[in-house]
């Protein structure tokens, strides 16, 4: 429960953090009055004031706002003078909604230039070694642990990982001599294997061990383009689909699915979870500029509909607007969260 929870505030602080970041730097720099850039929401933990701006960490880390003078539609419209959000040009307004889905974008480039640069990649070994064991398979069963160096499989000499493979082809459901190396002594077991229903291949349940390989700076940089941009469009198809047919069953996660789901992958290190960090940050960029009110992306729209008209659209229109987004956006909250509490 613990990594859980410090797992879902450290992801959540990451990517509110650069969002909040892209609003903050761009409302300074076309002149907009900044008055608190805060991590979280709810009562004040910690708080310091530079200049104009307070800078504050509030009790509830999931999430966090900017409060530009003049954003506020309640406010008194004297308060800023030139410098409130609605007095600046449309252009203005513009570049400081689009940034903090634009910093959502940047970051996975960043996470994934300093794994690779880092750490490196990794690719297959070709060594039959058991990297991991599968709970409840043929395999666990078996008696067989991650380490296990596999020699021979039905008196069948095994000498690189393929050979696994090669040997169960057609052993389903039958018995399988296999012999093995743990630390140096030899060990036999008996598995049986079984075929997996959606691929059809037969399997016992293990993964082989992976080599990491070091990746120089260039190429580092080459790659985080082409990784974020390999799931950008793989995210793009799945929203997609998501409003057609072929998404109908498709299942939304709510706060506390994705806090869920941030403890289960940092059980398997930081770096796993700075790959879910970073495939979190590209998908709050896309969902940010979707059109609905309320989002960046229904923000945008509105000045769109300003830059064309020519004027600003009524304080009361865009109080209306805004009210039904909120209603959207608390209906699927609630749904999602639902969603979470069930499964």
């Amino acid at each position: 429960m613990l990594l859980t929870i410090v797992s879902a505030v450290f992801v959540f602080g990451l990517l509110v953090l650069v969002h909040e970041w892209g609003h903050f730097i761009t409302a300074k720099m076309t002149n907009m009055r900044v008055d608190e850039f805060a991590i979280g929401f709810g009562p004040k933990l910690l708080g310091w004031k530079r200049g104009e701006t307070l800078y504050a960490i509030r009790a509830i880390p999931l999430g966090g706002y900017n409060r530009i003078a003049g954003m506020d539609m309640d406010e008194d419209e004297n308060d800023a003078g030139d410098r409130a959000y609605f007095k600046r040009p449309v252009w203005a307004r513009m570049i400081v909604i689009l940034a903090g889905s634009i910093m959502n974008f940047i970051l996975p480039v960043v996470l994934f230039f300093l794994i690779f640069f880092f750490v490196g990649i990794q690719s297959p070994s070709v060594e039959p070694v058991v990297g991991g064991v599968m709970d409840s398979s043929p395999a666990a069963s078996a008696g067989l642990m991650a380490g296990d160096k596999i020699t021979s499989i039905n008196g069948h000499e095994v000498t690189e990982w393929k050979n696994i493979s090669e040997y169960f082809k057609d052993s389903a459901g039958t018995p399988v001599a296999l012999t093995y190396l743990r630390e140096g002594e030899q060990k036999e077991t008996t598995v049986i294997p079984v075929e997996e229903p959606s691929s059809k291949r037969v399997i016992i349940g293990i993964q082989g061990t992976l080599v990491a390989h070091e990746v120089s700076l260039g190429d580092a940089a080459i790659m985080s383009v082409e990784k974020t941009w390999t799931i950008f469009k793989s995210m793009l198809e799945a929203l997609v689909m998501l409003v057609t047919k072929e998404g109908a069953s498709a299942e939304l996660s709510g706060p506390i699915g994705v806090a869920q789901m941030a403890g289960e992958v940092a059980q398997h290190g930081f770096i796993p979870l700075l790959n879910f960090a970073a495939f979190l940050s590209l998908n709050l960029g896309i969902v940010n500029l979707l059109p609905v009110p309320a989002l960046d992306g229904g923000h945008f729209v509105t000045l769109v509909i300003e830059a064309v008209r020519g004027k600003q659209m009524s304080r009361q229109a865009m109080y209306y607007i805004q009210a039904v987004g909120v209603v959207l956006l608390i209906s699927l909250m609630l749904f999602a969260t639902f969603n979470d509490i069930t499964r």
